[in-house]
């Protein structure tokens, strides 16, 4: 089994303008995912929707993981996502994950909390714009 983790999962979907967004989600997200960040659920389709809006303002990031723990389908991790928008301005943000992996390594579901650490305060809800 190959398990995903967040800075792979997070750098197809956002960074890398060679995958498909059905390519990058399916290679790292179940058909039944869902994700709640800071308190907002959404289904796999309204997160497709929510990457489709940041492909469109995001130039170029990175992913910068600071803790990380798999237990069997359990992972858990603390990263900062640094992303540079198409207008030239920064945004990083910090991010706490809950999450269950499938038996295949995919995510099936994320529980998040966001911190905006540089932007505007427009930014602050980026973790879960559409």
């Amino acid at each position: 089994m190959t398990r995903t983790g967040i800075e792979t999962a997070l750098c197809d979907l956002l960074f890398n303008p060679d995958l498909s967004l059905q390519e990058a989600a399916d290679r790292h997200f179940a058909p039944e995912y869902r994700q709640r960040t800071d308190g907002e659920w959404a289904d796999r389709a309204e997160f497709l929707d929510h990457i489709a809006h940041l492909r469109a303002l995001v130039a170029d990031g990175r992913v910068e993981v600071h803790d990380e723990l798999y237990d069997g389908g359990k992972y858990a991790d603390r990263h900062t996502v640094h992303i540079t928008k198409k207008d030239g301005s920064a945004v990083s943000m910090e991010v706490y994950v809950f999450a269950d992996l499938t038996a295949d390594g995919r995510f099936s579901r994320i529980e998040e909390t966001t911190l905006l650490i540089e932007g505007s305060a427009g930014d602050r809800d980026l973790g879960s714009a559409r």
